[in-house]
């Protein structure tokens, strides 16, 4: 036989090293760390995990909110820049960010607790998949709270 009528077994399919575990954190920019701080811990209730300065900058202010053990998946950071623009939505920019309720009940409780706090909600959009409220933060980040999927 000659070498090119041997064919060498096709080698076994290594596992996939690399790969994404699931989100870590978000960080976004606001102009006033205090105010956001009243929001997502006093309003929110989110833990203020960190409040420290920002490791690129020196001069700037970072918080860092999650639950209270900082677990990765719930953090989402702050950092303060009182002098920046403010952003345009577009490409390259996010829309919204959205948490996690355990049901359409507490969604409801949500909406009327935000409300009394003076926060402007959304009416309750019921989607294919799950039900949200959107509404807007100091800075006017747009947040969604919504549902488990129905899958």
């Amino acid at each position: 036989m000659s070498d090119q009528e041997i064919s060498p077994a096709p080698a076994a399919e290594e596992p996939r090293r690399m790969r994404l575990q699931g989100l870590h954190h978000l960080t976004a920019i606001v102009r006033d760390l205090d105010r956001t701080t009243e929001f997502y811990r006093d309003v929110l209730g989110l833990a203020l995990v960190e409040a420290g300065r920002n490791d690129d900058d020196p001069d700037a202010r970072l918080f860092w909110f999650g639950d209270a053990a900082g677990t990765p998946g719930t953090l989402i950071s702050f950092m303060e820049y009182p002098s920046m623009e403010e952003a345009t939505q577009g490409r390259g920019g996010v829309h919204h960010f959205a948490f996690l309720v355990s049901g359409r009940d507490e969604l409801q409780a949500w909406r009327s607790y935000l409300e009394d706090h003076g926060v402007a909600v959304s009416e309750l959009y019921d989607r294919r998949q799950f039900s949200s409220i959107y509404f807007r933060d100091p800075d006017g980040h747009l947040i969604e709270l919504g549902t488990p999927l129905n899958r």
